[in-house]
């Protein structure tokens, strides 16, 4: 383990958190965080990303990439969308995807912290247009631990793989599980 593994290993203790071992990792993933509540989420996240010694970016609303802030956030391994339009955001991930030859980036599947009815799909389609696994992640701040719990392969069959999802996730539990949605899509399916 490196030193900045050890030290974000050691400041997430001093707060009674602890990153749980990972399966190994394909060479290319889109890694899901759910739930996601709270902007406490983060840093936890930012440590944890650490501890585990993997190179994962993240997506969020171009708002956070302007100044002062956007130069600390890009740094960070962030990548803008610009959530008012309804497309392009697929299609900026799959370039970034066919860049790398390792690639991993975080979505959280809601869009929000707010409590939402449904799920976005984009991550379903980028991950099968790619053929590439979805890496399940969670912050359970019930029992303080943080984890990607499995690379799961998409099946194609949506209501098949959003049911392994909900499996994966059951019981754990966001910051403010209030605000916390059901995990399905807004098409209807499952």
């Amino acid at each position: 383990m490196s030193i900045s593994a050890k030290l974000a290993a050691a400041c997430l203790r001093l707060f009674g958190w602890r990153v749980l071992p990972k399966p190994p990792p394909p060479p290319k993933a889109v890694v899901l965080v759910y739930p996601h509540t709270s902007n406490w989420d983060f840093p936890i996240g930012v440590l944890a990303r650490a501890v585990l010694e993997m190179r994962i970016g993240w997506v969020g609303k171009h708002t956070l990439f302007r100044w002062p802030f956007g130069g600390l956030m890009r740094a960070l391994g962030g990548t803008s969308v610009d959530r008012s339009q309804t497309h392009g955001t697929v299609a900026q991930l799959r370039r970034e995807f066919e860049r790398n030859a390792t690639f991993y980036i975080v979505i959280t599947p809601e869009g929000t912290r707010r409590r939402t009815e449904y799920w976005k799909s984009g991550f379903y389609h980028l991950a099968r247009e790619l053929n590439v696994p979805v890496g399940l992640a969670y912050l359970d701040y019930a029992k303080r631990e943080v984890a990607i719990a499995e690379w799961l392969t998409l099946s194609g069959n949506v209501e098949d793989d959003l049911n392994r999802i909900r499996a994966v996730y059951a019981g754990h539990q966001g910051k403010h599980p209030e605000l916390t949605g059901e995990i399905r899509f807004k098409d209807g399916a499952s």
